[in-house]
């Protein structure tokens, strides 16, 4: 038997905040909220759906240093440059993790400092 990622958990000082960027970002919608954490998500799914949630937890445990993991976005309705001046005006900055500057990536942070890339590769919405 396997497994799958159902949901992604991204402990954070402002659960609203990020929420709201990443419901931006990638088109979610708030699915829930227990104990101050925010479940987003695709419309119309939930924990299980076909693709994974990310649940917002509260934390007062400031993160140090580069996550272990992070997360790649594609752009599904322009190209990597109008989706990286997108990605800017919601409140994403350029973040520094020692790249070159040759990649055919951007590498971001959200409002908290999260790393997360950007790639060229223009999806099927």
């Amino acid at each position: 038997m396997v497994s799958r990622i159902t949901e992604l958990v991204l402990n954070c000082a402002n659960p609203e905040l990020l929420a709201g960027f990443w419901n931006d970002v990638l088109g979610y919608v708030e699915l829930g909220r227990e104990d101050g954490a925010i479940e987003i998500g695709p419309q119309d799914a939930g924990l299980g759906g076909l693709q994974p949630t990310i649940n917002l937890s509260p934390s007062s445990n400031p993160r140090t240093g580069r996550l272990p993991l992070h997360i790649d976005v594609n752009p599904v309705d322009r190209d990597q440059d109008a989706a990286l001046e997108r990605l800017l005006a919601l409140g994403a900055r350029p973040a520094d993790v020692g790249q070159a500057g040759d990649e055919p990536w951007h590498v971001l942070a959200d409002p908290e400092g999260n790393e997360f890339c950007l790639l060229r590769k223009r999806l099927d919405a």
